[in-house]
C-alpha cells in the first residue's frame, strides 16, 4: 500500500516529477513528461503496479529526510543497528531541450557502520498496465514495452538479478564508501543510452536550483516556507514550452474512499495565471515571460475555442477515461487520467488571463503588440458572452449556473483590460469596456447578493457559501471597509469552517453533481486569511496563515485539500493551488497593514 499523501517528497526535473516516500520507494513517475503515461504508479495501488524501493534490509522508514539546501534534491538518512546510509534522491534538470533523456539518479552513501542494502525496481508500464520485457545489456538492464524503454545502469560490485517481474539488487555499504543507480527513459527504437557521472550529474543539479532560487525577492518571517513553495511552482513548470501543471499526479482522491478523483497533470489557465503571480511577486519574470508565450499558442484562433486546460504543449484533446485496473489510492475508484473540465465553460479564466496580463506589464514585461492583439480578442468574446451561466471555479458537474466568481472575474478582466490600455496607450474601445465593467458590477451587486442575509452567494437564486465570494475583496471589486464584504468574510469564515479551516463550498450532490464529501480546501484558507487581513483583522489573518503552513509535511509540500478529523492531506500534490496561495497571502501580511 502507498504511504499517507504527506509521506511523499517531489523530486523533478522541469519536464516531469517523481514522488518518493518515506519508506525509500519511489511510487509515482510519468516519463517523458508531466502528463504521459506513469512506468510507476504504485501510489494507485501497490508496488505491483511499479515502484522502485532502495532502502536498508529490514528498514520500513527513513529517520530523517531533506532538502539539501534551497533545491530539489532529496537526502533520507537511515539509522540501522549495524550502522547508517544516506540516500540522495534527484532528477537532473532537462531545463528547455526536451530531446534531453529524463534520468533518475539514486546515490547510497555509507555514513557509518556497515549496512546492508535492498533494492527493488519494478517498471510498469502505461499507469501500471504493462509488464515490460528485461534483459542485460553491458552495464545495464534494459527494460522494453511498446514505444517505452527503461536502462538501469548497475554499479560496479553490486549483484542484480531478475525474480518475479522484479530487478533487485543487494548489496552492503561501509562508511564513506558511494554506489549510484542511473535510471533512464528513451524511446524503444534507439540502441544505445547517454553515459552519465552521477557526481557530476549531482553538483550541476544542485548549482541548477540553487541559482535560481537565489533569485527570490521575499525576505519576510516565513522565507522557508515561500521559497519551498516557489521552487515547487518552479518544478511544476514544463521548460520546454513554458506551460505550468496543476500538480504532477492523478487520481489522489478529495476523500478516502470517495469518488472526487482527478487528474491534474495538465495547464489549468486558471491555476497557470495564479501560478505567474506568485512567481512574479517571487521576483522570477523568465516564467512569465516563458508562460505568456505557451498562452499565445495554446489559445491561438478563435477566442470562442478558448478552454480551461490544455496540454503541457498546448494539446487540445484530453479525454477523460478511467484505469479499471488501478485500484486507486487507498481503495479510491474511479481512477481517471485526462480530464473532461476541458468541455467546460468557465467565464472566469478570462479574468484571471487578463490580470496576469497586467501583472507582468507591472513586473517589467512590455505589451507586445500580438499579445495585445490577443487580449482585444478575449475581451470582445467576453462582451458577448459574461452574461451566460457557466460551470464555473469549481468545475461543476450538475449544471450550468450564473457563478458570483465568475462574475467577479468578468469584471476583472473588464477593469484589467482599461488599465492595461491607459497604461500603454494602445489601441482599444476603452468606453466599451469602462461601460461592461460598470454593467457587470451592477450584475453582480443586483443578483448575486442576498439582501435578507447581507452577503453575497455562490451564484445567482441560490443560497449557498462558496469561498469564492471572497474574491469580492481579492480582486478589487469593492472595497474591504464596505459592509457587504464584512459580512460576506465572516459568512465565509463561519459557515465553510472545516476543523478551522475553510471548505470550498457546501458540497452535495445537488452543488456540484457528485456523491460524497471532501476535505477542507488550503487555498480557500490562505484566501480567507487575506481577506482577514484586508478587513482589518490582521492578528486573525496571521493565526490563520500560520494554522495552514503548519499543515505542510516536513519538507514544505501542500496538498490540495486536508481531513482535520484524520488530520491527513488530502488530493493531488504537491498542489500549485495551495502553494500560489500560500506566497501570495505571505507578501499581503508583510504589507503594512
Amino acid at each position: 500500500m502507498a504511504g499517507r499523501i504527506e509521506d511523499y517528497a517531489l523530486i523533478g526535473d522541469l519536464q516531469t516529477a517523481a514522488l518518493v516516500g518515506r519508506d525509500g520507494s519511489v511510487d509515482w513517475l510519468c516519463l517523458p513528461r508531466f502528463d504521459s503515461p506513469s512506468c510507476f504508479a504504485g501510489l494507485l495501488g501497490d508496488r505491483q503496479h511499479g515502484a522502485w524501493r532502495l532502502a536498508p534490509v529490514g528498514g520500513t522508514q527513513c529517520s530523517t529526510r531533506r532538502y539539501r539546501g534551497d533545491s530539489l534534491v532529496l537526502e533520507s538518512d537511515w539509522h540501522t543497528p549495524g550502522g547508517s546510509v544516506r540516500i540522495t534522491d534527484f532528477m537532473p534538470q532537462r531545463g528547455q531541450d526536451s530531446r534531453r533523456t529524463p534520468q533518475l539518479i539514486r546515490i547510497v552513501e555509507g555514513l557509518d557502520g556497515t549496512v546492508a542494502v535492498r533494492g527493488e525496481l519494478r517498471l510498469r508500464f502505461n499507469h501500471g498496465r504493462i509488464e515490460p520485457w528485461v534483459r542485460r545489456t553491458g552495464r545495464h538492464r534494459v527494460a522494453v514495452a511498446g514505444p517505452d524503454s527503461a536502462w538501469l545502469r548497475v554499479p560496479p560490485g553490486v549483484h542484480t538479478y531478475g525474480v518475479d517481474g522484479v530487478t533487485a539488487s543487494d548489496f552492503s555499504i561501509a562508511a564513506g564508501h558511494r554506489i549510484a543507480f542511473v535510471l533512464t527513459w528513451q524511446p524503444s527504437h534507439l540502441p544505445t543510452t547517454p553515459r552519465t557521472d552521477p557526481e557530476t550529474a549531482l553538483l550541476t543539479t544542485l548549482r541548477d536550483w540553487q541559482l535560481w532560487a537565489a533569485g527570490c525577492r521575499y525576505h519576510g518571517e516565513w522565507r522557508d516556507a515561500v521559497l519551498r513553495s516557489l521552487i515547487t511552482l518552479k518544478a511544476l513548470a514544463y521548460a520546454p514550452t513554458g506551460g505550468i501543471v496543476a500538480a504532477p499526479t492523478a487520481s489522489l482522491p478529495e476523500r478516502i474512499g470517495g469518488v472526487r478523483n482527478w487528474d491534474y497533470r495538465f495547464c489549468w489557465l486558471r491555476d497557470s495565471s495564479m501560478t505567474l503571480s506568485a512567481l512574479l511577486r517571487g521576483g522570477f519574470r523568465e516564467e512569465a515571460a516563458a508562460w505568456r508565450r505557451w498562452l499565445l499558442r495554446a489559445i491561438a484562433g478563435d477566442p470562442g475555442d478558448l478552454q480551461t486546460v490544455y496540454g503541457v504543449a498546448g494539446e487540445r484533446v484530453l479525454g477523460e477515461a478511467v484505469a479499471e485496473w488501478l485500484p486507486g489510492y487507498e481503495g479510491s475508484r474511479p481512477v481517471r487520467f485526462g480530464n473532461a473540465a476541458v468541455d467546460q465553460l468557465q467565464l472566469d479564466v478570462y479574468g484571471e488571463v487578463v490580470d496576469t496580463l497586467h501583472l507582468a506589464l507591472l513586473a517589467g514585461l512590455p505589451m507586445e503588440r500580438h499579445v495585445w492583439t490577443l487580449l482585444r480578442a478575449l475581451m470582445a468574446y467576453l462582451e458577448q458572452h459574461w452574461r451566460e451561466p457557466d460551470e464555473g471555479l469549481w468545475e461543476v458537474r450538475s449544471g450550468r449556473q450564473h457563478f458570483v466568481h465568475s462574475k467577479v472575474m468578468s469584471w476583472v478582466a473588464a477593469d484589467r483590460a482599461v488599465r492595461l490600455a491607459e497604461a500603454t496607450g494602445l489601441p482599444a474601445p476603452v468606453d466599451r469596456w469602462r461601460a461592461m465593467r460598470d454593467a457587470i458590477h451592477a450584475d453582480v451587486c443586483a443578483h448575486g447578493y442576498d439582501r435578507r442575509r447581507g452577503i453575497f452567494v455562490q451564484h445567482y437564486g441560490g443560497q449557498g457559501l462558496d469561498a469564492a465570494t471572497l474574491f469580492v475583496v481579492k480582486s478589487g471589486f469593492l472595497p474591504p471597509d464596505d459592509p457587504r464584504v464584512i459580512r460576506t468574510v465572516d459568512a465565509v469564515r463561519d459557515g465553510l469552517d472545516h476543523g478551522g479551516l475553510v471548505r470550498r463550498y457546501q458540497a452535495h450532490r445537488r452543488a456540484d453533481g457528485l456523491s460524497g464529501g471532501e476535505g477542507a480546501f488550503l487555498a480557500c484558507s490562505f484566501w480567507l486569511a487575506d481577506a482577514l487581513a484586508a478587513t482589518g483583522r490582521r492578528g486573525e489573518a496571521r493565526e490563520l496563515f500560520a494554522r495552514v503552513v503548519g499543515l505542510a509535511n516536513d519538507l514544505g509540500l501542500l496538498s490540495e485539500q486536508w481531513d482535520p478529523r484524520a488530520r491527513r492531506q488530502l488530493g493531488n500534490t504537491p498542489q500549485a493551488f495551495s502553494h500560489v496561495a500560500l506566497v501570495n497571502t505571505a507578501f499581503d501580511l508583510a504589507e503594512p497593514g
